[in-house]
């Protein structure tokens, strides 16, 4: 039996250890938000976080995880997630959208630890995520406005 926690949520599941966490979260937790994409760690789909890092889960097996704490993109925190969804709406990213659920756990760290990301941190921190439609640099425009949205919810809630 693995014990871990899933949005918050403690799960106690009888699982081999190698199993992959992805297929944990998509299979065994029916939370789908979480994409397959490569299977080797390559392209970002996979993109959760465990204990407020971002993981590739496809590659990381369920006995890492253990006593950890998993964030999906169904339980992104709303000061994180909504500025998010916001940009990424208001600069139109996604055109297939396979790969915005990885994108936007990946951006959800860096706004997170980087308040006020430039061009170049944003591309440090997106280089794992592949795009097959090429969105780049709206991806970079709608973390730039999720920043500014963030900052700007962060002094309204300190009124």
């Amino acid at each position: 039996m693995i014990k871990l926690t899933v949005n918050g949520k403690s799960y106690e599941l009888d699982l081999p250890s190698d199993m992959p966490v992805l297929w944990v979260i998509r299979d065994r937790l029916g939370l789908t938000g979480t994409k397959y994409g490569c299977g080797v760690a390559q392209c970002g789909a996979c993109t959760v976080h465990m204990d407020g890092e971002a993981i590739r889960s496809c590659v990381t097996p369920v006995s890492r995880a253990a006593g950890k704490s998993i964030v999906t993109i169904e339980g992104l925190e709303p000061s994180l997630s909504k500025p998010l969804q916001e940009a990424w709406t208001e600069i139109d990213v996604p055109q297939c959208g396979y790969c915005q659920s990885g994108q936007i756990m990946a951006a959800a760290i860096l706004i997170r630890d980087q308040p006020q990301p430039t061009d170049n941190d944003i591309d440090n921190a997106m280089a794992g995520n592949i795009c097959r439609c090429c969105t780049y640099l709206r991806i970079r425009q709608a973390i730039h406005l999720a920043s500014r949205l963030k900052s700007s919810n962060a002094m309204l809630s300190a009124i």
